[in-house]
């Protein structure tokens, strides 16, 4: 009886004509140096090339974007390797089937023949399923192969990650895109009825997905056109292929990231354009809003106390107005930010501080700065030797306000940076006349 979910050749069904199947998966590789723009891997200098010149494949998590190859390396693997290709998903799988794979997979390694277990979305996996691979990895039971679009250092155990090597596999170039374009071309025996701006707008619809440019040019081969379509005409057959983006995933963090450090950069360009990048992806308007206070507070601080109120005011103009007229003014927000004089003297100053307060534990404050209410604590000194600042000459006392017996700090430090330069000043005044109090 064939393997459940087993997709080695005597487990498939008497293969379709071939004008009858998918274009994706008629140009499936038959070859690993035939898979397309990920030679970073598959290499001789690279990971997977290495470990096949060797002789000794190891288990993997193959950890790229929709379309670039993870599936059909698998199988490529398996084939070049001479092991039985096992496939399950671990959005349909439980508990259940693993264990009749496992069972299988236990004969024909006791037989002599290895499996090569892909799984795909692995990450779907909970953390007991996860671990229920361990055993059959650590006794050659299996190679473990597998797939996943989600960053593997939050969605997959420490325990499977150190049995498993993780491979990176590329988002396609557009060249790449163009490759696999022409290889479509070759398989259909016509070219595609696309002007040439309209081919480049074809590759740039698939979003790096080779499967998802693979269904757009059917789609084209299969329409009736007397002469070749220009971009617009093509813009109007076929919409635009979505953004991948997950509001709680990998993308979302990239893009944050992307969008907070060219603020950081005072890059106002590339900073619009990855706010519109996480607005074309859904992102919730209000969660920008909370970054961009943030950035305002931990990268531009004193130095522009402006910016704050900016964005406080943009969230507020967004929280009335709503999509799309409240965009803008996060959109504005971005480009104040950008431009504005960066610092990050205050943030820095209260992390010192935080550090200082651990390590000096309950010193309590010098005497003469606490409030004597009853006549007990006038006894005990408290308040002798106050000076009012205000009844001092330049409004200062120059009076020490740390625990009696630490050596002053130093915590906050301005740039000479926006108004911060005007802060600096003060300081250096503030710090001249307490030197001057000290010497009198």
């Amino acid at each position: 009886m064939a393997d459940l979910f087993d997709h080695s050749a005597s487990g498939r069904d008497v293969p379709e004509p071939s004008a009858s199947r998918p274009l994706a998966d008629r140009l499936r590789p038959a070859r690993l140096e035939d898979v397309i723009g990920q030679n970073k891997a598959l290499g001789p200098e690279g990971p997977l090339g290495a470990m096949l010149n060797a002789g000794k494949l190891a288990s993997l998590i193959l950890w790229g974007p929709p379309g670039t190859g993870k599936t059909t390396i698998a199988r490529l693997l398996a084939d070049q390797t001479a092991m039985r290709f096992v496939q399950i998903s671990a959005i349909f799988s439980g508990v259940p089937e693993l264990r009749k794979v496992f069972e299988q997979a236990k004969l024909r390694h006791g037989n002599g023949q290895g499996t090569l277990l892909f799984v795909d979305e692995i990450h779907r996996f909970n953390k007991s399923q996860q671990d229920s691979f361990l055993p059959h990895m650590e006794d050659g039971t299996i190679v473990l192969v597998g797939a996943t679009t989600e960053n593997p250092s939050f969605e997959l155990n420490a325990a499977l990650l150190s049995r498993a090597q993780v491979i990176v596999l590329d988002r396609l170039t557009l060249a790449d895109l163009e490759l696999l374009a022409q290889r479509a071309e070759q398989e259909l025996a016509q070219p595609l009825p696309l002007t040439g701006p309209a081919r480049e707008a074809l590759l740039e619809m698939a979003d790096g997905d080779g499967r998802a440019l693979l269904n757009l040019i059917e789609q084209v081969m299969g329409w009736a056109v007397p002469e070749k379509l220009d971009t617009e005409s093509l813009g109007s057959r076929l919409m635009r292929r979505a953004a991948q983006y997950d509001k709680s995933g990998d993308a979302h963090y990239n893009l944050i990231s992307a969008l907070h450090k060219s603020v950081r950069g005072s890059d106002p360009d590339a900073a619009l354009y990855w706010l519109a990048r996480m607005f074309e992806g859904g992102e919730d308007p209000r969660y920008l809003a909370r970054r961009l206070t943030r950035m305002a507070i931990e990268d531009i601080g004193l130095a522009e106390p402006q910016a704050q109120a900016i964005c406080l005011e943009a969230w507020q103009i967004y929280e009335r107005l709503g999509s799309p007229e409240g965009d803008l003014a996060l959109a504005q927000a971005v480009i104040y930010l950008a431009l504005a004089p960066k610092s990050n003297a205050g943030y820095v100053a209260w992390k010192s501080a935080l550090r200082l307060a651990r390590e000096t534990g309950s010193q309590p404050p010098p005497k003469h700065i606490l409030n004597a209410p009853t006549k007990l604590m006038k006894d005990e000194g408290y308040g002798a030797g106050y000076a009012y600042d205000h009844d001092t000459k330049d409004g200062f006392s120059g009076q020490n306000y740390f625990p009696d017996g630490m050596t002053r700090p130093v915590l906050y430090q301005p740039p000479e940076r926006g108004f911060e330069r005007e802060l600096g000043k003060r300081l250096a005044y503030f710090a001249k006349l307490r030197a001057q109090c000290s010497a009198g």
